[in-house]
């Protein structure tokens, strides 16, 4: 999702931060000695990390064409499936911002064993779960070991390969979590078409075990570790914040919006949320420094980032459904007709920031957005007679779109922050990106089940409320374009961020 070149001028303080996938450097005092070539151990070290971020991300992709299969066999409704992805996803929202610290108090090596050993609980679980509610937990658990996980591979480039080679190492991990997307959905229609889902779970455990030998036989210590506070009430508020908003919009189908659960969960949500930004303005070490967003660009870039993943992730769950549930195509069928797309979407991820290396932001951030607009606007007027087909071209449209805003928007936005301030903006957007996710899937799979439950077939509501879901991530996109208009073509000055 990230250039090299852009990305090495706003890298300097990026070691320390949860998922650096867009930034970081080292001083010439940490610098190895042999700067031409990367230790076969240290290579070793980011394949058994980028291993386990490849799972998370394949369990979480492929899982998305098990939904009508999972709704038959364990007879939930589609608000109720959706917690397989939108749980897994505000787990790691917690767990993220965490990681810093927990990197600064742990050894990698342990840090890594024990994520590998949690996801390697969760898959067990869930290939073994007899009913929904065990899926979730053994999904909880999977979600713990990614949210430490995810960080590991891109420290350890950081911090242990030679400063000539870290471009190539950082393009080589992205290009290891960019794929994921690309192979997930067709891998889980089909293994489901052929087998059961559970087997989705069985073939990833031989990659964790050898993922797991290879961190404990090549992971090496190389930072001092020190004591880190972690603030218990602070983790307790954003961890009420999250799950308050997502019970709320979750919630929205089956229950009336003035309802406990719906508003009375948003409401504790938006209290909880208050109070952790309290906090954080009033302790010495917070999670997150949310006096960042008084930097008025930036909180338009994370905005506009939260937006567009929201509808990313919300259209990755509608499509698989409406092919199978609308179109009445195979779990399989549903992974090949975004495979283009998904593909695209991976080679476009650094080409995007490539664009952005030569041409600077406005030409990708001002025609990326406008693309996925359209593609979703053509979404919305075609729901109802959509054929396989044109899903295939109008997602290809899409992810061409999505291929030059998410890295951009995520590397802009850091580039609006002093150096010193860098690594906190990228704990700030990596947490943003796990928990839009979540939001964004919720909500669609609110709207197609308030379809559902209003149509005589089930595949007369799915069409029915993808045309909601669709208008509303549509809807969403034009404000996410209106707002990087805005910070991109004429910035907020310095005096009006004071």
């Amino acid at each position: 999702m990230r250039d090299q070149t852009y990305n090495r001028k706003v890298m300097t303080s990026m070691v320390q931060s949860p998922q650096v996938s867009v930034s970081g450097t080292r001083t010439p005092e940490s610098l190895p000695k042999n700067t031409q070539k990367i230790p076969p151990k240290v290579f070793c070290a980011v394949l058994a990390a980028g291993l386990l971020s490849l799972s998370g991300v394949i369990i979480e992709t492929a899982m998305n064409v098990t939904f009508p299969t999972l709704m038959r066999e364990f007879s939930v409704s589609t608000d109720t499936v959706q917690w397989m992805t939108t749980l897994y996803l505000l787990v790691v929202s917690i767990i993220v911002p965490l990681s810093a610290g927990l990197k600064a108090r742990f050894a990698t090596k342990k840090l890594f064993i024990l994520a590998n050993l949690l996801f390697i609980t969760g898959i067990i679980l869930d290939m073994t779960a007899p009913i929904f509610p065990m899926l979730l937990v053994g999904r909880a658990v999977q979600g713990v070991g990614t949210g430490i996980a995810l960080p590991l591979m891109f420290n350890i480039i950081l911090e242990q390969v030679p400063a000539q080679k870290i471009g190539v190492m950082m393009g080589f991990g992205t290009l290891i979590t960019a794929i994921a997307p690309a192979i997930g959905p067709t891998f889980g229609g089909l293994v489901v078409s052929s087998m059961s889902w559970r087997y989705i779970f069985v073939f990833l455990l031989p990659v964790l075990l050898v993922s797991l030998v290879m961190g404990i036989i090549a992971i090496e210590q190389k930072n001092i570790l020190r004591k880190v506070h972690f603030d218990i009430a602070s983790i307790v508020l954003i961890a009420i914040t999250f799950c308050g908003i997502i019970i709320g919009f979750s919630s929205m189908a089956s229950t009336a919006f003035l309802s406990l659960r719906v508003a009375g969960a948003m409401a504790i949500g938006i209290i909880a949320l208050a109070g952790f930004v309290f906090r954080q303005l009033h302790i010495d070490a917070p999670i997150i420094d949310v006096r960042l967003f008084k930097n008025l660009n930036f909180s338009g870039y994370s905005l506009g980032f939260f937006l567009f993943q929201s509808s990313a992730l919300g259209l990755s769950f509608i499509l698989p459904n409406y092919i199978q549930l609308v179109d009445g195509n195979s779990a399989l069928q549903a992974g090949l007709v975004v495979l283009p797309g998904a593909v695209l979407g991976a080679v476009f991820a650094p080409l995007g920031g490539r664009i952005l290396d030569i041409m600077g932001p406005k030409p990708p951030l001002l025609s990326g957005p406008a693309i996925a607009i359209v593609a979703m606007a053509l979404l919305t007027a075609l729901s109802g007679s959509l054929s396989t087909t044109s899903i295939c071209w109008i997602y290809l449209l899409y992810m061409l779109g999505t291929g030059l805003t998410m890295g951009n928007t995520m590397t802009t936005g850091l580039a609006q922050l002093p150096q010193a301030s860098r690594s906190d903006g990228n704990a700030i957007f990596t947490t943003i990106q796990q928990f839009a996710g979540a939001v964004g899937t919720s909500i669609v799979a609110a709207l197609v089940a308030a379809g559902q439950s209003g149509a005589s077939n089930q595949a007369t509501g799915t069409a029915a409320g993808s045309r909601m879901a669709f208008l509303t991530l549509t809807v969403a996109l034009v404000i996410q374009y209106a707002l990087t208009i805005k910070v991109t073509v004429k910035p907020f000055s310095v005096r009006t961020l004071k």
